[in-house]
């Protein structure tokens, strides 16, 4: 009487054969070039890059918020000029003048 393996109704070997066929299923074949590894990463160096990007866009928001802050102020300077310096309802101020209000308000003396 032949031997029927460990599991009873298939011989040892046609177990192992069909485990090796349905792991070769499981796994696709590589399709076009296959790629070296990559290169070892140096963590330091990568977690400064890390840092750096951060602190430049903890910056850049920052200048933004001061950005839009300093607009808001000034928008509001403005209209309250316009309804109080202005009163005639001469809205039309030439250039050199809005320049030289909005330093005098904005911009200190030193500068």
């Amino acid at each position: 009487m032949a031997s029927r393996g460990r599991h009873g109704g298939v011989p040892a070997r046609e177990g192992e054969q069909k485990r090796e066929e349905q792991v070769e299923q499981q796994a696709p074949a590589p399709q076009g070039p296959v790629l070296p590894p990559p290169p070892p990463v140096d963590y330091g160096v990568f977690m400064q890059g890390l840092v750096q990007a951060m602190q430049t866009q903890a910056h850049t928001q920052a200048a933004l918020q001061a950005q839009l802050e300093a607009q808001e102020r000034a928008d509001v300077w403005w209209a309250s000029l316009l309804c109080t310096r202005f009163e005639d309802g001469a809205i039309d101020v030439a250039w050199d003048e809005f320049v030289r209000l909005f330093r005098a308000k904005f911009i200190p003396e030193h500068i």
